[in-house]
């Protein structure tokens, strides 16, 4: 598992994780040139969104095969349990991920801004604060990891004598060696865009998920070495990706470079950066605490539901299958969202308002379709999908997760709407709005429905309450939207000049 590229930081609805905030993965927007920019205002929107989308696709579906390529190997060449293992260290993940969000989107959106102010010094200076807080903070992350592991795994929602326990030892032990790398690769992932070099990242995430698809059979299957291999083979292609993206930052091509023999300390700097950063570091903050309650809650029920010795695992395994899958439908979503919003943003600052209505209505059309045919999939053909993870599936498991799964998507088919809305309020300069409709789903209203239907309904309870939030958010936002929409027809009538 990786990180990822924030912008694919959008996890799944149907699987606690980080948030798909509107927000999230917008906060450093590239430099457009001229003609690009008159480009985003007259070509077709059609066009137009076709090809931003594009790109931003395949950039999510890599990073969603970095995360979910790792589960299908390990289920496949070691066994289903170990699934349960991976997906009972996410929330300690996450955390990791939200302090590289703190300082490397912070460091990113202080990049953009002091590049758009002419200030190249003041920029560079940022860049070398990203890298050496990263550095330390991945050292800081290894050594607390590795002193209190034991303490944090049995807390994390592993039942007692838990065999999904001791995969999650084995695999997060190795993980956490490579925390430096990852670090610093996903930070300046941000710090790369945000100069104007997106292609200098997608290459980045690229490699590493390619280096990760080819090592994790070859350590997994020929060489025989479990989770273990998994772990080893994420590292290693962290560390080419790392490697990668900090050479390019070292080298003439980049507008501002790292240049550590420079480097000055100051906290007024480290506190500018967190400021820009803090955001979406809560945001993930938040998302690792909802993990961690859904993993308890899952693996607490899951042993009185499923009726077997390792009925907590199983549940797990389970969940942790559905998240893969609906994570995999989603990346398209996204990243036709990441799509939309230059187009978007372009088109509300110049005031063209029948063309922001007109790729609203096509983003939204394109991402329903994505998640309609995903819900069709999974309704059709759910033990098939859960084979795919699995070769010696229990029967407790696929009692479990084919139904959990087709649980999990009923409200599916409405989350292209939610998440192309929610982006809106990015768009018109609200992004309070934007980060309350995210936390409504992921947070608000998703942690009383784990608590009140696990109550009444065990297990099920808990795998209902991902739709039932779903259902909620997409009411209130359809409803918030609905006037964002009205407004926009009443200035686009107002301004008949400016809509071509």
């Amino acid at each position: 598992m990786s990180f990822g590229d924030e912008q694919a930081g959008t996890t799944p609805p149907h699987e606690p994780g980080p948030a798909h905030s509107a927000g999230s993965g917008q906060a450093t927007p590239n430099p457009v040139t001229p003609d690009a920019a008159n480009r985003l205002g007259t070509m077709p929107v059609g066009r137009l969104l076709l090809r931003f989308s594009v790109p931003a696709i395949i950039g999510m579906l890599v990073n969603a095969l970095y995360n979910v390529v790792d589960r299908i190997f390990v289920g496949r060449g070691v066994n289903e349990i170990a699934l349960g293992g991976l997906s009972l260290v996410l929330p300690l993940m996450t955390i990791q991920m939200a302090i590289a969000m703190l300082f490397g989107i912070g460091s990113a959106n202080m990049i953009s801004m002091r590049l758009g102010q002419n200030r190249r010094g003041e920029a560079e200076n940022a860049l070398n604060h990203c890298f050496f807080l990263l550095l330390l903070m991945g050292i800081v992350s290894t050594m607390a990891g590795l002193i209190f592991m034991e303490p944090l795994l049995t807390r994390l929602g592993a039942q007692e004598n838990s065999a999904a326990l001791a995969y999650s030892r084995d695999y997060f032990r190795i993980i956490l060696l490579g925390s430096s790398f990852s670090m610093v690769g996903f930070g300046f992932s941000h710090c790369t865009r945000a100069q104007g070099f997106p292609t200098i990242t997608m290459i980045s995430m690229v490699m590493g998920a390619g280096l990760n698809i080819i090592l994790d059979p070859v350590f997994i299957f020929l060489l025989g070495w479990g989770v273990q291999g998994a772990a080893w083979a994420t590292i290693i292609s962290q560390f080419a990706s790392t490697i990668w993206i900090v050479s390019f930052s070292l080298g003439k091509r980049a507008i501002i470079r790292l240049r550590p023999r420079t480097f000055k300390p100051s906290l007024s700097t480290v506190g500018q950066i967190m400021a820009f950063g803090s955001a979406q570091f809560l945001l993930q903050f938040i998302m690792s605490a909802v993990q961690l309650i859904n993993n308890m809650s899952i693996g607490w029920y899951g042993v009185q539901a499923l009726g077997v010795e390792n009925g907590g695992d199983i549940a797990l395994s389970g969940m942790t299958i559905g998240g893969s899958i609906i994570m995999m439908i989603l990346m398209p979503v996204f990243g036709i969202n990441q799509g939309a919003q230059p187009i978007l943003g372009y088109n509300y600052g110049a005031k063209r308002y029948n063309r922001v209505l007109r790729t609203y209505v096509l983003a939204v059309g394109a991402a329903t379709a994505i998640c309609i045919v995903g819900f069709a999939a999974v309704e059709l053909f759910p033990r098939f999908l859960v084979r795919i993870f699995t070769t010696a599936s229990s029967d407790a498991l696929l009692a479990f997760a084919p139904r959990a799964m087709r649980i999990a998507v009923i409200m599916l088919p409405l989350n292209g709407f939610q998440i192309v809305s929610t982006n809106m309020y990015v768009v018109t300069g609200r992004p309070k709005i934007s980060i309350f409709l995210s936390m409504l789903r992921q947070f608000i209203v998703l942690i009383p429905c784990i608590f009140i239907f696990g109550r009444i309904w065990g297990l099920w309870g808990v795998v209902a309450a991902g739709p039932v939030a779903d259902a909620f958010s997409f009411i209130l936002t359809a409803v918030m939207i609905s006037f964002e929409l009205r407004k926009l027809r009443r200035d686009s009538e107002l301004q008949p000049h400016q809509n071509r």
